[in-house]
């Protein structure tokens, strides 16, 4: 099979490898179909690390996809062959006391699909993964949909512990995919007015579609001065989702006391530094999100229901031998890029640029 090697800073190469192979009763061999391009990977293209997860070159990236069943072990239930399928990049063990406790993802023995020293990303035509990272999908939903069920996850499972009250008023930093994902999720719920930054004009106008009180970029003019004029008690709960540490700033700044501070963008350094006695003043919560528990299929029956519609959200679409135009395109924020994707088939399925 073909897959896409990371093999250095910034540079893929395209190699064949042997085709992966059922080993475990529930496993399931999926032929993939379709790998979105995650902030989180672009970390790893352009600094080689996220903290102490380090690459060992060459490494297969990539954790968002969706695919279709070539063969199942023979415990598995949940799938069958020819059935298409969404992915969780999580494996848990399913027996530690976190799992046990329903908080899969931060299981003691977790491994991730494409992280440094666990398991081998999805940009390869096939991976086996246990029937526990696969759902299934309508024929009809596309795989860009069932892709994007992996962002939504987050969100929801984001904006679900965060429990933002019924009116609440809140605001999301950072409008790129998981940010957008998180606006999408509050959509869905009774809330109050909804605020929006980024510094990339083409991804406020995305966000601009959802109707929020007020977007723009974070530091001309001053964002916060701006949200506060609009909110003078402040908010409920702010959403940070660039890993910007001046956004973690911010956030603070816009929350009411009591209020809550969701921290769900990686930042590429090792450690951020936080107004400690404001914090303390506002008895403000931080609440820090480790990917997702229980919100796959939530996330999926909101796209399948057309209750959440995102299919705009896939705007670049490459095929696997373009993998590096790919992530230089979503690295560089160019051409108006939201979530670039790589197709890993012939048959010409996909949308979007190129």
């Amino acid at each position: 099979m073909k897959a896409a090697f990371l093999t250095a800073i910034r540079k893929f190469e395209i190699r064949t490898i042997p085709d992966p192979e059922i080993v475990n009763a529930t496993d399931v061999l999926v032929r993939i179909r379709m790998v979105g391009v995650c902030g989180s990977d672009v970390h790893y293209y352009r600094t080689g690390r996220i903290g102490h997860q380090v690459v060992e070159f060459p490494f297969i990236l990539g954790h968002e996809a969706a695919g279709v069943v070539e063969k199942t072990g023979k415990a598995v239930t949940r799938v069958k062959a020819g059935q298409r399928v969404a992915i969780d990049p999580t494996a848990a063990c399913g027996v530690c006391d976190q799992c046990r406790s329903g908080r899969e993802n931060t299981c003691r023995n977790l491994l991730f699909l494409g992280c440094p020293k666990q398991m081998d990303g999805a940009l390869r035509e096939f991976a086996v993964l246990p029937e526990s990272c696969c759902f299934p999908v309508a024929d009809g939903t596309s795989f860009e949909r069932a892709v994007l069920s992996e962002p939504l996850a987050i969100a929801e499972y984001s904006v679900e512990k965060s429990l933002l009250p019924a009116g609440g008023s809140a605001a999301v930093l950072g409008a790129g995919p998981v940010g957008m994902s998180v606006l999408h999720a509050l959509r869905t719920r009774q809330t109050g007015n909804l605020y929006v930054t980024d510094r990339i004009e083409s991804r406020l106008r995305f966000a601009a579609g959802l109707n929020p009180k007020w977007s723009g970029p974070p530091d001309h003019p001053d964002a916060v001065d701006a949200i506060l004029r609009l909110e003078p008690l402040q908010l409920d709960a702010v959403y940070e989702c660039s890993g910007d540490p001046e956004a973690a700033h911010q956030a603070v700044r816009l929350l009411k006391p009591g209020g809550t501070a969701v921290l769900i963008g990686i930042p590429e350094s090792d450690s951020i530094t936080l107004p400690i006695h404001e914090l303390r003043r506002k008895e403000i919560t931080l609440l820090n999100i480790r990917r997702q528990a229980g919100c796959t299929e939530k996330a999926l029956d909101l796209l399948e229901s057309r209750k959440i519609d995102m299919d705009a959200m896939a705007t670049h679409v490459f095929p696997l031998e373009r993998t590096a135009e790919a992530f230089e395109t979503a690295a560089d924020y160019r051409d108006g890029v939201m979530k670039a994707m790589i197709r890993l088939d012939g048959d010409g399925e996909g949308k979007g640029r190129p």
